[in-house]
Parts: C-alpha cells; structure tokens; sequence
C-alpha cells in the first residue's frame, strides 16, 4: 500500500501549526529580577534599544534574524519526524534559549565606556553580573499569537 501525499511539507506545517493554540516564546520571561528589585526585562530592554547613556546592543533581535530560519527547519524536522508539536515546541524553545543566551556571551560591540570597564575590571558588554543571561528562558504558551 503507497501513501499519497498531498501538499509539500510547508504546507502541512502552516495547517498544523494553525490549528494548534500554543507557540513557543523566547526572552527574558516575567518575574526575574536583579537583588535590588530592578527588572531583567527592563535592563534587557534598555540595552536591546539603548537608553540615554545606554548604546544599542540588539543581541535579541540579531539573535532571531540570524537564526529565525534555522528555527522553522527545525520545527520541520521535528514534525516531520513524528514528534507531538509540544515536543518540537520543546526543542525549538531550547534552542532559541542556547542561541539568545550565546548571542550575550560573545557580545563585544559597542564596548563598555571607559568608566565601566574600569569599574567592571573587564569589557563584557550584557555580562555585569551574568544575570541576564541566566534569566533568558522559553516558554509553551497556549493561545494565538
């Protein structure tokens, strides 16, 4: 007996997924905090976009236009392989997680301004105390984007 397939893969992906109410999400997720109350999602924040004596280090958004690609492949791979869309929701989220938390280690550009490597003892942009990047996390959300 043949299996006739009908529609290419992309296609069962789009019906799959648009039948489906949850999606992964990647970042600094709600509720992580620095010791002195001060929000990781606001520091993130203000060095994604910059902020008065903040230069820009958008380590979110080159993280996804470099890897956004990589991404869908993955989760057709993992559909394609049989997994639960929750299981390839699962490695897809991880590995955003990996590659947005890699994106800040290897953060070099703008460097810290003379006062702060001095005051840091290092240049390490998005790397003061390393929660930052502790904090990027995934999450399966139930809902519509």
């Amino acid at each position: 007996m043949s299996i006739k397939r009908t529609g290419s893969l992309d296609q069962a992906l789009n019906r799959l997924i648009s039948s489906n109410d949850q999606y992964v999400k990647a970042g600094v997720l709600e509720g992580s905090k620095y010791p002195d109350g001060t929000s990781v999602a606001t520091v993130a924040y203000k060095n994604e976009y910059g902020f008065k004596n903040i230069p820009s280090r958008p380590f979110m958004r080159t993280t996804v236009r470099e890897q956004k690609e990589a991404w869908v492949e993955l989760t057709k791979k993992g559909i394609k392989a049989g997994y639960t869309l929750e299981h390839t929701l699962n490695l897809v989220g991880l590995s955003m997680q990996n590659e947005i938390q890699y994106s800040i280690m290897i953060w070099s550009q703008p460097p810290n301004a003379p006062y702060t490597i001095k005051k840091k003892g290092q240049n390490s942009p998005l790397r003061d105390t390393m929660l930052m990047h502790d904090s990027i996390k995934y999450e399966i959300v139930e809902g519509k984007l």
